[in-house]
């Protein structure tokens, strides 16, 4: 008997829901209205009048603190593995509410905590992996020469930023942003000089000292770009090692997984953790270190050599026939990763470091909106800001016919179309992943998920569906219900509880590491 699942495919738009998030209110369902105080009201009812409150809290336990979680419909089925036989069905109609609900996953803090935090565990339990072994990679992986390296883009134009001189006892001293002795003016009349010292987090930093002068257009496509631009520059970094290694007699692989970052100015830059391996002939799976000679050294030289010398012209556009130049920028960080010396990282800081960007987005340039329509633009693409005027560039950019080049756009499956700015007009252009990673690296994201998943059944399955003679598997048959939670009184119960169970992982957590330090 073949059992399948159907594939659960919720509609366009759901994954980056308009949400505000900072102030934590409770989404509902567009078009309708629901007064707070009879929100407070419902929950109270619930908690108090209804019988299966607990049961309805633990069933909603698995999205609870989602802000916009979606709602299932169907049943699921306890499959025998050895005959194929379904032992038992459940269905959502004998559920709380008649649904399951299930987190939006979305990677976003901005829109979702919740569901971000988890993302940015996971994305630190994969990192830290590469560097130290677990989640199936080997220890071994410890004595690999890795790297820690930060690409940034090219300057688009002056802006405010925070800049940081180091005096002669060592110490790092804030210094003026923009100083210049006489005045600067730029063809539209303004002084592009700051005599200000800024402040991590002012709204000011990033900002353009002219927006007239400023490279709206050409930011936008770089960040459009910098994917390929990343792919370029690996495939660069691989073939000097590759020749390196010839030269040597030794076979040596580059492995890293990378998270990119939403700069104040609206572009993207990329960390990434950078690892060598070594090649086991008879089996190139096995991950195994490299050869004495291949040190951190070669590989900085390796990187830093693909960083520089990795370079294209986008494709002909038609307010720029030429296209637009895509490069790294000149400030490229490269440091060893374990180091017992001041300035140096651990690998815990360097996961922790990279997951914490995994889940940012725009926000930092001041924007945050979901994906874009013609009916929404408008609110966004504003010619007075710095974020108006690059959401206003990727639009005007991606409109159709943009792609005068067509067939090549087609060839590389969209990678240089001029048209995705428009699909990604509210991430300013960027439309990469934010945390990638190659093969074998380390475990997978999916390999996370899947893991907490059979450990969340594991402890909710019942005593009827254990079965100590067969193995038994769940298969699920469900369809898109509806998106978000039934009323505001449903959101603050669920909310709270997570809210509750977080802060009491976090405190037995605190109280474990206390008795391991004791």
């Amino acid at each position: 008997m073949t059992v399948t699942a159907t594939p659960i495919q919720p509609p366009s738009g759901l994954q980056d829901p308009l949400v505000t998030i900072e102030t934590h209110r409770p989404t509902v369902d567009p078009g309708k209205r629901y007064n707070p105080a009879s929100g407070l009201e419902h929950a109270i009812q619930r908690a108090a009048t209804t019988a299966d409150y607990d049961a309805w809290l633990e069933h909603t336990g698995s999205a609870g603190g989602c802000v916009r979680p979606i709602q299932l419909r169907g049943e699921s089925h306890i499959v025998s593995t050895r005959t194929g036989r379904i032992i038992s069905t459940r269905h959502t109609d004998d559920m709380p509410d008649g649904v399951i609900y299930k987190a939006c996953g979305n990677r976003r803090a901005a829109v979702c905590p919740s569901c971000a935090k988890t993302y940015r565990g996971d994305t630190y339990q994969l990192v830290l992996a590469g560097l130290t072994g677990g989640k199936g990679i080997p220890t071994t992986v410890v004595q690999h020469p890795s790297a820690f390296v930060t690409f940034t883009a090219p300057t688009f134009g002056p802006v405010h930023g925070t800049r940081t001189i180091r005096t002669r006892d060592g110490q790092l001293r804030n210094r003026p942003c923009r100083p210049r002795r006489n005045p600067d003016h730029c063809p539209h009349g303004i002084d592009l000089r700051c005599h200000q010292t800024h402040r991590d987090g002012e709204k000011i930093l990033g900002t353009p000292l002219c927006l007239d002068c400023y490279d709206h257009d050409h930011q936008v496509v770089w960040n459009a770009l910098s994917g390929e631009l990343w792919r370029r520059t690996m495939d660069r970094a691989k073939d000097i090692l590759r020749a390196w290694g010839r030269d040597h007699g030794i076979a040596v692989k580059l492995s890293y997984g990378k998270v990119a970052e939403m700069q104040a100015r609206g572009v993207a830059h990329f960390h990434a953790l950078m690892r060598l391996d070594g090649v086991n002939p008879l089996d190139p799976t096995v991950l195994e270190p490299p050869a004495c000679a291949a040190t951190f050294t070669m590989l900085a030289d390796a990187i830093r050599r693909a960083a520089a010398g990795v370079r294209f012209r986008s494709l002909p556009h038609p307010d720029n026939p030429n296209g637009w130049l895509i490069e790294w920028g000149t400030q490229l960080d490269v440091r060893p990763v374990r180091q017992a010396v001041d300035g140096a990282i651990t690998e815990t800081a360097v996961a922790g470091y990279l997951a914490k960007y995994a889940t940012k987005g725009a926000e930092a340039t001041g924007h945050s909106s979901a994906r874009l329509t013609n009916a929404t633009v408008n609110r966004y693409a504003t010619q007075h800001t710095h974020a108006g005027r690059l959401v206003d560039a990727c639009w005007r950019l991606g409109r159709p016919g943009s792609d005068l080049d067509q067939a090549e756009a087609a060839k590389n499956s969209g990678r240089l179309s001029y048209r995705r700015l428009q699909k990604w007009a509210h991430m300013l252009g960027f439309g990469g992943h934010f945390s990638t990673k190659s093969r074998q690296y380390s475990t997978t994201l999916k390999a996370l998920r899947e893991a907490r998943a059979n450990w969340r059944r594991d402890h909710h399955r019942t005593a009827d569906h254990t079965d100590d003679v067969e193995t038994t598997l769940i298969v699920g048959n469900f369809t898109y219900a509806n998106t978000g939670w039934k009323t505001i009184g449903d959101a603050l119960l669920a909310n709270t509880a997570a809210a509750k169970a977080r802060e009491h992982r976090r405190l037995v957590k605190e109280l474990f590491a206390e008795n391991n330090n004791a």
